[in-house]
């Protein structure tokens, strides 16, 4: 696995994976719409945390700033 996501990229999905993740436990939600929160927020910090997205791979984008 060849890293395609780039650190300003890396950053917003970490913090909106922690957004997602936090957001039924600070509001209490008891629907199914909690489930897919916590899923999608724990996706987003796992693809953050290895720098790599499949579905950036299957859409042949990379998101890594080349130096020069």
């Amino acid at each position: 696995m060849q890293a395609n996501i780039g650190n300003t990229e890396r950053i917003a999905r970490l913090i909106a994976g922690v957004v997602l993740v936090l957001l039924p436990f600070l509001f209490s939600f008891t629907t199914a719409w909690t489930w897919v929160s916590v899923i999608v927020g724990l996706v987003l910090i796992g693809t953050a945390a290895i720098r790599f997205c499949p579905v950036w791979k299957l859409l042949g984008i990379c998101t890594i700033e080349r130096r020069k």
